[in-house]
């Protein structure tokens, strides 16, 4: 309750001056640029595949910009886009929490409006019901503030987004292309369906009407289940975040053994625990053993970078300790991380048929990893798009005024080295959802899915 109340006086504070508070001090915000500067020299695993030089004259260049900064915000905003310059979904500036409250991408007053990338376009897939005609589902957001959506993107979205894969990034950016606090404004361009334009202006603020067209979908459960015909069984296994899909999934364990086909969906799973995802997969296989993902993180050690400054890579020829004082002081050292794979010591009867995975750009973290373990099973193959791209274990850190960050310390591959970090995990059958998809409200990755098993069951 009390966040609340601070909430409103926070947003009648700006309604009444016009202003965003602007509380940290010169001081404070160099601290916390700082100290996310140096966690990141130190800690991101991936600091191999960035320009250092860059890196390092940006770090300089801002000491100054976030002590000119107007506000906590726009401060916070300069972290973000620091941050996102290292391409990483799993290493992010976070918000105080009561600033992030204040921040939305689709209220307007007198409209609500929800845009997904579809068809790399940025698409209005719902409205107020009020203005569904006005903007019925389907209409592209062509223009904002002057400018090309696409280019608008680029230059005043994208560069504040982190994200490990490019496709990703456009999904993110897309769904945040309005993105402001009250009162900010925007004048945007709208083509409709019928091939017709309107332009809006909008001011972010509270809207009052709360019904929406189309209506939102029903949240998902942990775990969804039903028949798609009398041999193939569909799962969708939406998080691996709750250990209590595990027995959820047992207790279907009956029922599935009727299945001679099965689709299960990660399409909506962006991760939790990979042991809880590997629970559920060591019934889908007759393997003894699963291999998952292989990880390293990076070594610092202070007298080997000392030394390593006075090496030649000449000398690192048959010299190993060379090569290791040369690597420490280049920050590209790494430690292998004990590697076991998962023994499997279900006695229980196990589920071998034809199955179809379904996966896209949500399918996240350890759902990643869960693919990674199934790699190797002939049965399953995998049908959408490509995954998120992105895992790992963050170091959480605080910054001044309440906010946070997290940085990626731990690299992920495949068991023989292949990296999926920044490319996602490939589908054996991709299969994108269109806009005349969408409009018809058409799933063209399940009914690939069914189309495969069909064939394969007939």
């Amino acid at each position: 309750m009390k966040q609340k109340l601070i909430f409103f006086l926070l947003l009648f504070a700006l309604d009444t001056f016009g202003q965003l508070p602007n509380t940290l001090t010169p001081a404070d915000k160099v601290f916390g640029l700082s100290k996310f500067w140096q966690e990141v020299n130190y800690n991101f695993v991936y600091i191999d595949k960035i320009d250092r030089s860059k890196w390092d004259i940006i770090y300089k260049q801002l000491i100054t910009t976030v002590q000119n900064t107007k506000s906590d915000y726009d401060y916070y905003r300069e972290l973000q886009k620091f941050c996102a310059l290292l391409k990483d979904g799993h290493t992010n500036v976070f918000m105080p929490p009561l600033m992030a409250f204040g921040i939305n991408s689709t209220l307007f007053g007198d409209y609500q409006l929800f845009i997904e990338n579809i068809d790399d376009k940025a698409i209005i897939i719902r409205t107020n019901l009020s203005k569904k005609d006005e903007i019925p589902a389907g209409s592209e957001v062509i223009e904002v503030n002057g400018k090309k959506t696409s280019d608008y993107i680029d230059q005043e979205v994208a560069p504040y987004i982190s994200s490990s894969t490019d496709y990703v990034l456009k999904d993110i950016s897309t769904a945040n292309l309005l993105q402001g606090h009250m009162g900010d404004k925007y004048q945007i361009k709208i083509k409709r369906p019928l091939g017709d334009t309107i332009t809006l202006n909008l001011t972010h603020g509270q809207i009052r009407e709360t019904a929406v067209f189309p209506p939102f979908e029903k949240a998902r459960d942990l775990l969804e289940f039903r028949w798609i015909n009398d041999k193939v069984a569909y799962i969708g296994l939406n998080s691996f975040d709750n250990p209590k899909i595990d027995s959820l999934f047992i207790k279907l364990l009956p029922t599935l053994y009727k299945a001679k086909g099965l689709i299960i969906d990660l399409r909506y799973n962006g991760g939790g625990s990979t042991g809880i995802g590997t629970e559920i997969l060591q019934y889908l296989t007759n393997d003894t053993i699963l291999f998952g993902a292989r990880s390293s993180s990076r070594l610092h050690i202070p007298a080997f970078k000392a030394w390593g400054k006075t090496i030649n890579p000449k000398d690192t020829i048959n010299n190993e300790w060379a090569a290791r004082a040369l690597l420490s002081y280049q920050d590209k050292l790494f430690s292998t991380l004990d590697y076991s794979p998962r023994i499997i010591k279900v006695q229980t009867r196990r589920i071998v048929i034809p199955t179809a995975v379904l996966i896209g750009h949500k399918t996240a973290s350890s759902a990643e990893d869960f693919l990674i373990y199934a790699d190797n099973q002939k049965h399953m193959i995998k049908i959408g798009e490509n995954t998120f791209g992105s895992t790992g274990q963050p170091f959480v850190f605080n910054l001044p005024g309440g906010g946070s960050a997290r940085i990626c310390t731990k690299k992920d591959t495949y068991p023989d080295g292949r990296e999926f970090v920044g490319h996602g995990i490939k589908p054996d059958i991709e299969i994108k959802r269109t806009l005349n998809d969408y409009l018809q409200q058409k799933d063209p990755v399940l009914d690939k899915a069914i189309e495969y098993l069909h064939k394969i069951l007939e």
